[in-house]
């Protein structure tokens, strides 16, 4: 199937869910999305491998199943562990790619948003090279808001949380140091598509 424009005059092109521009690396943990369901939330996360390394292989390989799980005592919570996002924004602005959007990545884990649980379902997953608690760059929030801005034209967004608004008390990221507001700012979308910044959202 060729690319197909979905926001004519955006540039945006989209095949099969998988973004132009972004480095493709397929990931083999997805799934289907439930019948008739089109992702209207994206959730937010943050991953360093192993907490606080930045630049390194190991999310790719985390994601793609081949993590040497001895090559850091931490990585051996993290062993038999089938984990992926739809994106990673890396520290230095690069945008990866590991799932089609039209599918089922494997990110948000036990979760709910506004009375309907399995965010996986109806959600796309983008992780953030950095540290709950730490800021992250300047560069990453200007790779998310063309990100965000991108998925928009293509899927019925409506929402944006955290992992930690989805799962609350289990999970902490994208943390304190998250600019909601400037990202909220940078879009121009209405303050209710923030959860963090919308009372009514979780």
């Amino acid at each position: 199937m060729p690319p197909t424009e979905l926001a004519p005059g955006t540039g945006v092109r989209w095949r099969e869910g998988w973004l132009a521009g972004a480095r493709t690396v397929p990931s083999p943990h997805h799934g289907e999305r439930p019948p008739g369901i089109a992702p209207d939330l994206v959730v937010i996360h943050s991953i360093s491998l192993p907490p606080g390394r930045y630049g390194g292989p190991e999310i790719e390989a985390f994601f793609t199943n081949r993590l040497d799980v001895s090559q850091h005592p931490y990585f051996e919570r993290l062993r038999g562990l089938e984990v992926s996002a739809h994106f990673v924004v890396r520290r230095d602005g690069e945008l990866l790619q590991f799932v089609s959007c039209d599918r089922r990545a494997w990110h948000a884990g036990r979760s709910s948003f506004r009375g309907r649980e399995n965010c996986n379902d109806f959600s796309v997953g983008i992780e953030l090279e950095g540290l709950e608690g730490e800021a992250f760059a300047p560069v990453q929030y200007r790779v998310l808001v063309a990100l965000l801005r991108d998925l928009r034209a293509a899927y019925p967004i409506t929402h944006v949380a955290g992992h930690e608004h989805v799962a609350p008390g289990r999970k902490a990221d994208p943390g304190a140091a998250f600019d909601w507001g400037g990202l909220q700012r940078s879009l121009g979308w209405p303050v209710a598509c923030f959860a963090p910044l919308d009372p009514a959202a979780t």
